[in-house]
């Protein structure tokens, strides 16, 4: 395994979450679907996303933490607000889960907090996934060299196993993720944190 035995750090950095930014991130990927899909579905596009922009950029969109599930990875503190724990923005935009587990957009928050390159690879991650049943994801998403079955619990997932998934070496990865720490830094700092 690339890496074994160097000091690439596990989990180096608290990503600052912005419940705003994922709930207009996934209010585009509702609205690319018609307003409704389920939640499960949503969950995948949203860390294909994710971890399509970590590759591209070192950076994701949404700042979520990632887990391993059954049915695959996980956008954690979105599923939590799926689930109704702390949804504040999101309750006002995105339904909780009805009928046959969807969720659907109650209204338009609009992108100020996603950058036009940001929005791009949302729409490209529907255009490319979309289409797809939300078990077909998950079979896809079993494949990702990240994900290994928790066997009925969770296990995390971090930025690390997601560039070591792409082969990124380890000083790559270090370079990454002293840039994303950075960031973040910038970010906690500019939203008062």
């Amino acid at each position: 395994m690339a890496g074994a035995g160097t000091a690439v750090a596990k989990e180096p950095i608290q990503l600052p979450f912005n419940e705003t930014k994922v709930t207009q991130a996934a209010a585009l990927l509702l609205a690319l679907r018609g307003g409704r899909m389920h939640y499960l579905k949503l969950i995948k596009l949203l860390y294909i996303a994710d971890r399509t922009a970590l590759q591209r950029w070192g950076v994701p969109i949404t700042m979520d933490r990632y887990v391993a599930m059954d049915h695959g990875p996980v956008v954690s503190r979105t599923f939590n607000l799926i689930q109704g724990f702390g949804a504040s923005t999101w309750s006002q935009f995105i339904s909780d889960p009805m009928g046959e587990h969807e969720v659907e957009l109650r209204g338009d928050p609009g992108t100020s907090l996603l950058s036009a390159a940001e929005e791009k690879l949302l729409r490209e991650v529907f255009q490319q996934w979309g289409h797809r049943s939300r078990w077909a994801l998950v079979d896809e998403t079993h494949q990702f060299a990240e994900w290994h079955d928790p066997h009925g619990s969770s296990t995390p997932i971090t930025i690390v196993d997601i560039l070591r998934a792409f082969g990124e070496s380890d000083k790559s990865i270090a370079h990454q993720l002293a840039v994303l720490a950075n960031a973040s830094a910038a970010q906690s700092r500019f939203a008062g944190h």
